[in-house]
């Protein structure tokens, strides 16, 4: 699969052909938006990234991380940014 066209795939009994496969695809559908004037998407390991976003925990778990890390002498964010990180 994927990630930028979620609605493709490869499907091949050996890795390496299935990601050569769906490279050929993607190059093609590329080629095809292109030669339409279509958008193409932007590839996400080339996205500006803020390095912040909101996450929804449940009180209970935001408890024990606050607990965790007064306990560790870190941040609270500095002990989900290195939890996250493994």
């Amino acid at each position: 699969m994927c990630a930028e066209f979620s609605s493709l795939s490869w499907l091949a009994t050996k890795p390496e052909v299935a990601l050569k496969g769906i490279h050929k695809l993607v190059e093609d559908v590329v080629r095809d938006m292109q030669d339409k004037g279509e958008a193409v998407p932007e590839p996400i390991a080339c996205r500006h990234y803020s390095g912040k976003f909101m996450i929804r925990i449940p009180p209970q778990v935001h408890r024990k991380l606050a607990i965790q890390a007064a306990e560790s002498g870190v941040s609270l964010n500095r002990l989900a940014s290195s939890k996250l990180s493994q």
